[in-house]
């Protein structure tokens, strides 16, 4: 009976270690919940798949707006998103009184202007139609790009236009803000239609119905994209090992492979 007393302590001291060790490696495996628009899995997914091996579990939440990712990161419900622009975020921070900041970049993407209806600007005729996406920073710029397009004039004083900005407009086109996501679907009722690239992805938009695009230059730093969280986290070692996992060559080919220029690494 003590014999096999003494077998049994034994035993259990040496399966003590292996516990402890095991309940270790549970606890440092970490989830991070990445907030992000639908086209982009296919670019987070491999990132997703590489970093599981080294112990970080990303779970992507995926939006169909762009209101919801900033609102979401704020509530805690998600660590960080990857949607937006320098632009957007400081502009949401100031409208929304929150402490979101960059921790690193992702890609810059060009606004586009597409029509179904005509091949170039100087086809778009007198009263015709144009929809803009709604959202105040990217409405400022797009009518900054029909600007810079030669369609209008807008007051460069105000830093994010609406169309009452517009100071000339000798066509009287009739600039429709509408939802984001639904830029590419009004393309059947307007003459033509400027489109953020996630969804001009989404709607398989061809290349051949681009009639304009945002040029990239000094003017366009301020829309970068970027890897977004709380200022809080700023400096959490593991959100940093994300933001690295995505700048990488694999990244880039995989933009390239999917997003065919629409979206161009910026790190």
């Amino acid at each position: 009976m003590k014999k096999s007393f003494k077998h049994l302590s034994w035993l259990l001291l040496l399966l003590i270690p292996l516990l402890i060790v095991s309940g270790c490696g549970k606890s440092s495996s970490k989830t991070v919940k990445v907030g992000i628009m639908g086209s982009d899995e296919k670019i987070w997914k491999p990132i997703q798949t590489k970093l599981k091996k080294e112990g970080i579990n990303i779970k992507l939440v995926t939006f169909t707006d762009y209101n919801q990712p900033n609102a979401a990161l704020t509530n805690h419900e998600i660590d960080l998103n990857s949607f937006q622009h320098t632009y957007f975020m400081n502009t949401w921070n100031k409208a929304h009184k929150t402490n979101i900041v960059s921790i690193g970049k992702t890609v810059r993407a060009p606004l586009r202007l597409y029509s179904k209806k005509v091949k170039t600007v100087s086809a778009i005729k007198k009263g015709d139609q144009i929809t803009i996406p709604n959202d105040s920073t990217n409405e400022g710029r797009a009518l900054h790009l029909l600007q810079s397009a030669g369609l209008i004039k807008v007051d460069n004083k105000v830093s994010l236009p609406t169309p009452k900005n517009i100071t000339e407009n000798k066509l009287k086109l009739k600039i429709t803000p509408v939802d984001a996501a639904q830029t590419p679907r009004s393309l059947t009722d307007a003459t033509a239609a400027i489109v953020n690239n996630e969804f001009a992805s989404e709607a398989k938009l061809p290349d051949s119905e681009c009639i304009y695009k945002e040029k990239l230059n000094k003017a366009s730093i301020p829309y970068i994209n970027i890897i977004a969280t709380n200022k809080a986290d700023k400096n959490n070692k593991t959100y940093k090992k994300i933001v690295k996992a995505y700048q990488t060559a694999e990244t880039k080919k995989l933009l390239k492979k999917y997003y065919h220029g629409l979206s161009i690494p910026a790190w």
